[in-house]
């Protein structure tokens, strides 16, 4: 038969804590369309009537509160003055800056040798 051969151990990447939740994407885009509104100085209402929704809908959906449909949120970047692929592409950033730490961790490990293929 063959030998095993024990493979060295990788510290295990820091996992994290349970106060700390990943951030939804739901609370990145109301997050987004906020911050994209006050740098218009506009208020609440004039930004739904443009987008034709109701300013409490639309107050839900930048407390993370609503999962809007594409559709939706189509309406609101259109009321902002922004594309979608804009916003979304906002998003995706402001995600990945939140979750570098854990991802860079998990590719020190991965590159120690920590996994093997067996045939």
């Amino acid at each position: 038969m063959a030998d095993i051969v024990p493979f060295p151990r990788a510290p295990r990447p820091a996992r994290p804590q349970p106060s700390d939740p990943e951030p939804l994407w739901r609370q990145q885009l109301g997050d987004q369309l906020r911050r994209r509104r006050h740098d218009r100085e506009e208020t609440l209402t004039a930004t739904a009537e443009k987008a034709g929704v109701s300013p409490q809908y639309l107050s839900e959906v930048e407390r993370g509160l609503k999962e809007p449909s594409s559709e939706m949120i189509a309406a609101i970047a259109g009321a902002l003055d922004t594309s979608l692929v804009e916003l979304t592409s906002a998003v995706a950033d402001d995600l990945r800056a939140t979750a570098a730490p854990a991802s860079a961790s998990a590719a020190v490990s991965a590159s120690r040798g920590a996994f093997a293929l067996a045939a």
